[in-house]
């Protein structure tokens, strides 16, 4: 199954071992929300940042 970054659209890549390449981010309602490594760069690994961003 192939995850897209719920941010900027692309598609995220994974290890040799399945693991992502990113980062998962859970909301106050338990949801789970994948973020790529270039906007976890971008966004300077702040969860809050992240989340507010992908509200919009």
């Amino acid at each position: 199954m192939a995850l897209k970054c719920e941010i900027c659209n692309s598609k995220i890549e994974r290890t040799f071992l399945g693991k992502i390449l990113g980062t998962v981010i859970k909301d106050e309602r338990g949801k789970l929300h994948y973020v790529c490594s270039n906007c976890q760069a971008a966004f300077n690994n702040d969860k809050v940042k992240m989340l507010e961003e992908i509200q919009k």
